[in-house]
């Protein structure tokens, strides 16, 4: 393209000037290990399926704090969510660092994929996870292939990082709608899912300000919901660590204050 038009106007320039029967959607800072095509086509053989993605890594996970809590929660979002949507042939998001799809399903989808609207306006965000609802709402599965490892750069500072979560949050919840119109059809498991994505952030909202309002009105210190909390992350963190026979994991429970503090009152 001559000049910049976004990731979307991109890709569909792409796809239409492509050949072959599949395509590998790659970003820019991404550096895949030698076998992701090879195991990302393996899983593409099947007819039914439409789009593969692979497991994400932090490729500067050693960099700060952050970086360290990002590349654990995105082992936690490939090998719990993904995988476990995986099992229904259902990924609700394939991420674009490192995602395959068939072609000839693309094709078919470009038009919708190019004229989302949001708002009035042309949609300019969440092009990964409407592309695979899309490819869902055409009758194809989606899938995660946990050994195609693919490294990318994530955020080192905490603006750019609540902007990337902004920036999810709302395409999660604006495709949400589209989501809907699959569940039906598909294992209860997921209609759970989706439920739980969008309703988990406004339950821990409530309690927050519940907590708060306590604090407020009656100077007493909200135990109950402080300890209720906690333990939920301890148990989600050492559950973790458990899987990935990794203790750094234990830490994750740090990405708790940073949803309460940080993200929620984004």
């Amino acid at each position: 393209l001559p000049d910049n038009a976004g990731k979307r106007k991109a890709q569909i320039a792409a796809i239409r000037r492509s050949s072959g029967d599949l395509v590998l959607n790659v970003d820019s800072d991404t550096i895949l290990a030698s076998d992701v095509i090879a195991k990302l086509a393996r899983k593409m053989r099947n007819p039914t399926v439409g789009a593969a993605m692979g497991q994400l890594t932090a490729s500067n996970r050693n960099d700060t704090w952050l970086t360290r809590l990002i590349d654990m929660e995105d082992w936690l979002a490939c090998n719990e969510e993904r995988a476990a949507q995986a099992r229904f042939g259902a990924v609700m998001c394939c991420c674009g660092p490192c995602a395959m799809y068939r072609r000839s399903a693309l094709l078919v989808l470009l038009d919708q994929y190019e004229t989302q609207f949001f708002r009035g306006k042309p949609s300019d965000f969440g092009e990964d996870r409407h592309l695979t609802i899309l490819m869902l709402t055409a009758g194809f599965l989606t899938e995660y292939v946990p050994d195609a490892i693919a490294a990318t750069v994530v955020p080192d500072k905490l603006g750019p990082y609540l902007r990337q979560q902004l920036r999810w949050a709302r395409s999660t919840f604006r495709d949400t709608f589209l989501a809907l119109r699959l569940l039906p059809g598909l294992d209860r498991y997921l209609t759970l899912d989706v439920i739980g994505q969008n309703i988990g952030p406004l339950l821990l909202a409530l309690s927050v300000l519940t907590a708060l309002a306590q604090l407020a009105l009656t100077a007493t210190v909200p135990w109950w919901t402080s300890l209720t909390i906690a333990s939920m992350t301890m148990v989600r963190c050492s559950f973790a660590a458990f899987r990935a026979r990794q203790l750094r994991f234990l830490g994750f429970s740090l990405h708790t204050l940073v949803n309460i503090f940080l993200l929620l009152p984004v």
